[in-house]
């Protein structure tokens, strides 16, 4: 792959197609983010809920050097999450961040990194993460194409987060629809057997389930479910024709 074609639309679009996952969108990114940098190791690092976490990593050296800085809270990769700005290391044996994981890159034969931020400012904000082995080992690299890679792992998790909310979402309705029949089969119930209005019936309902503290959804159901013998039919979400 060279650098053009790493960041070509149609290349990005023909991963979504092929990947059955995210994390195999991301992996394969992060193997693309390897052949264009010529680095060591790469990886991406996702937070939700302020705990970090190696989603996805090519080469040895990646996950020991991540879950350094997720131990001590910081470092590179964790930074450039953060602020939302690349983070260069071009000689670990220079560096005065982050405490001693200067040192342990350098230990674990690696001189320089390059973080680049995903999703930044999201609640599943992320880096790009670079390892080598030399140092000022990404002054030559195409920056160009390392940023379009990292543009479009978030235009992933975008979409990956849409799609899981519009299944949420989707969930919601069905558990609404469902409560929403069983309380109108325990409204005609109620109405005619004390021959009463549609909101008189509905006092009933919910002063009952006040006063025995249950759920006024589980009160329909115990209701229609004791009068018919069969628990209430629910309606089911169908697509349009």
């Amino acid at each position: 792959m060279n650098a053009d074609d790493a960041y070509d639309a149609s290349h990005i679009t023909q991963w979504l197609l092929e990947t059955d996952s995210l994390e195999d969108f991301l992996q394969t990114l992060a193997d693309a983010a390897l052949e264009l940098s010529l680095a060591e190791g790469a990886g991406v690092t996702l937070e939700r809920d302020g705990r970090p976490v190696t989603v996805v990593s090519v080469g040895p050296a990646a996950p020991k050097l991540d879950e350094k800085q997720y131990g001590q809270d910081d470092g590179p990769c964790l930074q450039a999450l953060r602020t939302d700005e690349e983070v260069s290391v071009p000689d670990m044996l220079d560096e005065s961040r982050w405490g001693d994981y200067p040192a342990y890159a350098v230990s674990c034969g690696i001189r320089s990194s390059f973080s680049l931020p995903i999703a930044a400012h999201t609640h599943t904000a992320g880096a790009l993460n670079l390892y080598a082995g030399p140092p000022n080992a990404f002054q030559e690299a195409d920056l160009a194409a390392l940023r379009s890679l990292a543009a479009q792992a978030t235009g992933g998790i975008a979409l990956a987060q849409r799609i899981s909310d519009t299944q949420e979402f989707a969930e919601q309705l069905r558990t609404a629809m469902q409560s929403r029949s069983v309380i109108d089969q325990a409204l005609g119930v109620v109405m005619g057997q004390r021959r009463c209005t549609a909101h008189e019936a509905f006092d009933t309902l919910r002063s009952a389930s006040q006063h025995r503290n249950i759920r006024l959804r589980d009160l329909c159901t115990e209701l229609i479910t004791n009068l018919t013998g069969h628990p209430p039919t629910n309606p089911e979400l169908r697509p349009r024709p």
